[in-house]
Parts: structure tokens; C-alpha cells; sequence
């Protein structure tokens, strides 16, 4: 009878890394560096969901580097800041970008 041997696994060599670290902050440099729209500055620390809503708006529909339409570029801008600001967004501070996504579609003419 032939004993076979068995396959021992190797470690995968470490991988000499020269993939630079991602910021820390990578929201904030993709806010400040793409080709997203120009926001008024603090706008989503607002309090008051209308004037959110306004302010996307005029951005959007000012904005020349968009690649969407004007109320998904608005949408998406709302979206970002809510999702990337993760556990640092009170619960009433969420509470009011949600308000403002409604606000939003109204000032589009979207309401459901």
C-alpha cells in the first residue's frame, strides 16, 4: 500500500504593502476634492429641514460638475452626509435630514 503524503498549507507570504492607508476621513476629502456639488458651508447642521432642502436645491441646479439630474444630485448629496456621518449624527439630526429628503422631493414636484 503507497501512503500518500499529505498537502501541508503554506502561509500566504505577508504582502509588502505599498498601498497607502486611506485617510481617516476619506468622507470629508471626497466632499472637499470630486466633482461633487458646491454646498453651502454647515448646511447639514442645520436645524430647520426646509432650508436644507432649498439649499441642496440651488446647488443642484447650479452645479455644473453633476453627472446626474439636478434632484438625484440633491438626493445623493443628503444621502452621503447622513450615511457617512454614521454614529457622529445625533438621532434628531438624522431625524431632520430625513425631513428635509421629503422637503426635497416636494420642492421637485416627487411627493409620493
Amino acid at each position: 500500500m503507497i501512503k500518500k503524503k499529505s498537502a501541508a498549507r503554506k502561509a500566504a507570504p505577508a504582502k509588502s504593502g505599498t498601498k497607502k492607508a486611506a485617510p481617516k476621513k476619506w468622507s470629508k476629502s471626497v466632499t472637499e476634492h470630486s466633482n461633487a456639488m458646491d454646498l453651502e458651508k454647515d448646511i447639514f447642521k442645520s436645524k430647520n429641514p426646509k432650508k436644507i432642502a432649498a439649499s441642496v436645491k440651488r446647488s443642484a441646479e447650479q452645479s455644473k460638475r453633476k453627472k446626474a439630474g439636478p434632484f438625484q444630485s440633491a438626493m445623493s448629496m443628503i444621502n452621503f452626509y447622513e450615511n457617512r456621518g454614521g454614529k457622529n449624527i445625533s438621532a434628531a439630526q438624522k431625524k431632520v435630514l430625513d425631513h428635509s429628503k421629503e422637503e426635497l422631493r416636494k420642492l421637485f414636484g416627487r411627493e409620493e
